[in-house]
């Protein structure tokens, strides 16, 4: 199969040759021909994916941030509310996604990750039309290739929010591609309109998408002006596609007021992002990384292009905004200063494109495509097999959510859990209640988020552990840096009191601790076998001793 891929390029070039027979009939021919090829294009795009990814489908903990959208996705179909019954700052789209994911069947983890793959081969497929406006078919085939890689080598090999909102985003700039080129658009308001409506749509994935929206919403006014349009014709223009990227926005919002929820909201979608604390050191030394993991492209972008022939023309105009778009991508991942791996992911599509007049060059330029090529390689078989190991197995999460469902057995039911330090998607394997709205494990047991909730991180955890969970997940080393050793210590003080370890479990690195509350009416039990204790060194270090 690696060399039919490999080979492929070839194959187009002498199956679809790049000018169509002239006579009767050819524009049609020429038509038919390009649908072919894009056909081609994409089935191999797929098999790529399976190559990529495949060993991963079915795969529960793949990353805790899509294991949590599944888990909502999930309970919203159960009548939960997002920012009202479980807490995040992601929009509300993304959530209905996933439940229309789990609407599939299954237990859903399967699920989001095949239409994650179809998702990708489609970005890939869209990557390679943009691309061929300034390249030839071979460096637009590895650019779509290259994507893939790199977005496994950015912890992109699951189901991130960007991997399905990039091809929204990617279908957007194609558009503007065309808008951007063509002699006399006498549609550019409605043109533009429908780019903006999809751009509203995928900042309903992710919030972050806004400012490609405003690259392409300047990209458009400029357009507009180049047409010959006066500045009262272009202002109300331009006022209309930014109202139409908002509508999707202002549609979630309109909900939430009708039924009494604008506080929540607010509080969760715009107001939360500015309690967020970073530790700075951790952010530099990722933007380093991810700087030395895209050499390549920076090779492609800024050294290629000088022992290349110029552009001209359709593609110079093309390339011209392929540049601006790449800037303002990546000015949104730059902005927050975070700069997690899967961050770099939307960064991904422009640079790729742009990279592609580099790409499937004779030599002596042939060295770029396989630098960057075997690097993608490299990296993404290393990402992939370190993060799978180092998250466990699905046999260990199985194994710890029989034991759970196990232990919420009370005579009166099945009794609610509280995973403080562990994955998500054990709510769903296990199919427990919930006992706070802050779910997601993160947000409580460490300190980017506790300014960012509204809520007091100390006292919510005081409220969780007096409502008595019948089951309480915790990890033998802190999970989350910084920790947040105050609930932790917490925690810790309530279970030596009150409950008794089922089991320590290895999933991956981690020691997955499961306590079970002490019935209300048993005499006091001695410490289980073996016994633990929370070590308190100075400000409490929070760490588990065995004994």
């Amino acid at each position: 199969m690696s060399e039919f891929l490999a080979a492929l390029p070839q194959r187009l070039r002498g199956a679809f040759p790049e000018e169509a027979e002239r006579g009767i009939g050819a524009e049609r021919r020429m038509g038919l021909a390009r649908w072919q090829e894009l056909a081609l294009v994409g089935f191999a795009y797929l098999l790529v994916g399976l190559l990529v990814r495949g060993g991963t489908l079915g795969f529960p903990v793949i990353h805790i941030d899509e294991q949590f959208y599944l888990l909502v996705g999930d309970r919203m179909l159960h009548g939960a509310v997002p920012f009202v019954d479980i807490w995040d700052r992601k929009p509300v789209g993304l959530f209905i996604l996933f439940a229309a994911m789990r609407l599939l069947g299954g237990e859903g983890i399967l699920q989001y990750q095949l239409v994650a793959l179809a998702c990708v081969a489609g970005t890939s497929l869209v990557i390679y039309r943009i691309a061929r406006e300034i390249a030839p078919r071979a460096g637009a085939w590895w650019a779509g290739v290259a994507y893939q890689l790199y977005l496994s080598a950015f912890f992109c090999f699951g189901g991130q929010a960007p991997v399905y909102y990039n091809l929204l985003i990617a279908l957007c700039a194609l558009a503007m591609v065309r808008v951007w080129t063509a002699p006399n658009d006498r549609r550019l308001f409605l043109h533009g309109a429908a780019i903006m409506l999809v751009i509203g749509v995928a900042m309903q994935l992710k919030y972050t998408v806004l400012f490609e929206g405003m690259a392409f919403g300047f990209a458009l006014m400029a357009r507009a002006r180049k047409a010959g349009w006066h500045t009262a014709r272009i202002a109300p223009a331009a006022a209309g596609w930014a109202m139409t990227a908002l509508v999707p926005t202002l549609a979630a919002w309109g909900w939430y007021v009708t039924h009494g929820y604008n506080d929540e909201f607010i509080q969760a979608n715009f107001l939360s992002i500015f309690g967020r604390h970073e530790d700075f050191g951790g952010s530099m030394f990722r933007l380093f990384k991810e700087t030395m993991a895209l050499l390549p492209v920076w090779v492609a972008l800024f050294w290629a292009p000088r022992h290349l022939p110029k552009l001209a023309g359709h593609a110079a105009c093309t390339q011209s905004f392929l540049r601006y778009w790449a800037g303002a991508a990546t000015l949104g991942f730059l902005i927050f200063g975070t700069w997690y791996d899967h961050y770099v992911a939307p960064l991904l599509v422009p640079l790729m494109i742009a990279s592609a007049p580099a790409l499937g060059q004779a030599r002596p330029l042939r060295w770029i495509t396989r630098f960057m090529i075997g690097l993608g390689i490299v990296a993404a078989a290393v990402v992939t097999i370190y993060n799978t190991r180092h998250h466990g197995t699905t046999e260990q999460v199985e194994a710890a959510a029989a034991t759970i469902r196990a232990a919420a057995v009370t005579p009166q039911g099945t009794g609610c859990a509280y995973i403080n330090e562990g994955d998500p998607i054990l709510y769903l394997m296990t199919n427990t209640c919930f006992v706070t709205r802050y779910v997601f494990p993160n947000h409580l047991n460490g300190m980017v988020d506790v300014n960012a909730l509204g809520v007091n991180a100390a006292q919510e955890v005081a409220h969780i552990m007096a409502t008595r969970p019948q089951v309480v997940v915790m990890t033998v080393q802190p999970s989350s840096l910084p920790v947040n050793w105050q609930t932790r210590n917490m925690i810790f003080n309530e279970l030596h009191r009150d409950y008794q370890l089922q089991a320590l479990l290895p999933v991956g690195w981690r020691g997955l601790l499961i306590y079970k509350l002490k019935p209300a009416t048993a005499a006091p039990q001695p410490e289980p076998t073996p016994s633990l204790l929370v070590q308190n060194k100075g400000k409490g270090d929070g760490n588990i001793a065995l004994r």
